[in-house]
């Protein structure tokens, strides 16, 4: 084929397809879409299911511990060959060759006694050895083993760990799931802060592009005065110097605006491409929160709330402990069958009984003021977390308390400065006509504009801390005061 050929393909190639445009995606969000998505699917909200997962297996981790426990332990094989010093019967020693193995296997059940602490158990075990340079006419093999066997281990007057676990513990998975709830809407309080903050920078951009529009208005309008002679060099250098600063303001407000939606797509895991545009809320609830009200649910479903129970619990069990380390006595017992034979089979044949019972103590009896001082610290630690508790409670409370009473400020804030924005923006419309019909100076169209743009801000920032103390509210008492529902689910895993 000729050199011309391949230059049509080629040519046909790249002119002949259409060539595809890469634009970034635009993604509109109001809030509540933001919060959804960052409780469904933002980093944060990933580590927390992650977090209450492995609560959820700690929790039954100290679950199995109640439960029997089915287990199989041995050595095989146990083989050695050395040389041994062996004592003959006239105490001298001689160095012989060893050459054995040695097997066993148990298998048994246990159960912990959670009423007690004690621990009792079901075995069966056989064990093998031989003895490959036994001498000609000696067994090389025997076996021994113990048919069955019942075992039981119980400490008297000592702390009994499962007792208290079986109070703590079930608090304790309790909290986290509290917790969790608690997780949520806290990623529901700090998104909403994010998105606040991308929206002023957005509007502080509207402000920018649009002061600077009007500004290169006035300017033309000076401009047009200076030529004709009704207006000053000074009025005319003076709106030239706004327009410098408006575009600096733009500049300004381009970068807010990038690096408040940098750190909001961070957080919510929305790819950086993306171009957002944010929606302020159009509706808000009128609310009317009853303190009481807040600080019932606010006990009712915290993980804090829980927590006060927990603490005492602990502080008990601190106690219990240092009372059960003043003295030490474990009982065993043991009763059950076993044998010996050259064979396996030979163990289960007339086995003998085979029992056991030892009672075990260490009791101090001068340790110099040790026990004392163990058990005072134990008690002035239980009473350090009785005071603390109550204190807390009351902190709780109070922190309630204030954010209802902050919560309903905010409210009658926001009305105002909505009705402020309203009245300013309005003013600003009519300065800038009247301005432009000559009735007013540049120096009372600068106030109003200036005016206009403090009262847009305040208005969007009295929406950022409305809606901020909205989500603190859930997340401080776990309930929907806008719907009238529980956000926390006892029953929920």
């Amino acid at each position: 084929m000729s050199k011309q050929y391949y230059l049509s393909i080629l040519f046909v190639w790249i002119f002949g397809f259409p060539i595809q445009s890469y634009s970034q995606e635009k993604v509109t969000f109001s809030l509540e879409d933001m919060v959804a998505r960052a409780k469904a699917r933002s980093p944060a909200s990933l580590r927390a299911q992650t977090r209450k997962e492995n609560r959820y297996w700690n929790y039954r981790f100290y679950q199995s511990n109640y439960n029997p426990q089915l287990r199989l332990s041995g050595t095989i094989p146990g083989f050695s060959q050395a040389f041994n010093n062996v004592t003959q019967p006239d105490g001298t020693i001689e160095f012989r060759e060893v050459r054995q193995n040695f097997m066993d296997l148990e298998l048994g059940i246990e159960q912990e006694i959670a009423a007690t602490g004690g621990n009792i158990s079901i075995n069966s075990s056989t064990t093998k050895f031989d003895n490959f340079l036994a001498p000609v006419g000696t067994p090389q093999t025997q076996w021994s083993g113990v048919p069955v066997n019942v075992r039981l281990s119980q400490p008297i007057f000592a702390y009994n760990p499962l007792k208290w676990d079986r109070k703590i513990e079930p608090l304790i998975y309790e909290e986290s799931k509290r917790g969790y709830v608690e997780e949520m809407e806290q990623i529901g309080m700090t998104v909403t802060e994010l998105f606040f903050d991308y929206l002023i920078s957005q509007v502080n951009l509207e402000i920018a592009t649009k002061n600077l529009s009007n500004t290169q208005e006035i300017l033309k309008i000076e401009q047009g005065r200076y030529n004709i002679g009704t207006t000053y060099e000074d009025k005319l250098l003076q709106v030239e110097l706004q327009v410098l600063q408006a575009k600096q303001d733009l500049a300004q407000a381009n970068l807010d605006l990038e690096a408040n939606s940098l750190r909001l797509k961070s957080y919510i895991g929305l790819n950086e491409t993306a171009e957002l545009s944010l929606i302020p809320p159009q509706v808000v609830p009128d609310l009317e929160i009853n303190v009481d009200e807040a600080i019932e649910f606010a006990f009712l479903n915290r993980a804090d709330a829980m927590g006060f129970d927990r603490r005492k619990l602990e502080a008990q069990a601190g106690l219990a402990q240092a009372r059960g380390e003043r003295f030490n006595v474990l009982m065993n017992a043991s009763y059950g069958l076993n044998n010996a034979g050259l064979t396996w089979g030979d163990i289960f044949v007339d086995p003998n009984r085979q029992v056991l019972l030892n009672l075990g103590f260490s009791i101090p009896i001068l340790d110099w003021g040790r026990n004392k001082a163990r058990m005072g610290q134990a008690e002035a630690n239980k009473q350090l977390v009785e005071y603390t508790v109550e204190q807390d409670i009351i902190n709780f409370e109070q922190e309630i308390f204030t954010k209802v009473k902050n919560f309903d400020m905010m409210h009658d804030r926001l009305e105002i400065t909505k009705l402020s924005d309203q009245v300013a923006d309005k003013r600003y419309e009519i300065s800038l006509r009247r301005y432009q019909n000559g009735n007013v100076t540049i120096t009372d169209l600068n106030i109003a504009q200036q005016e206009k743009d403090q009262n847009r801000r305040a208005y969007i920032q009295s929406l950022r801390d409305y809606w901020t103390a909205f989500y603190e509210l859930r997340m401080l008492t776990l309930y929907d005061f806008e719907f009238r529902q529980l956000l926390y689910n006892p029953d929920a895993d």
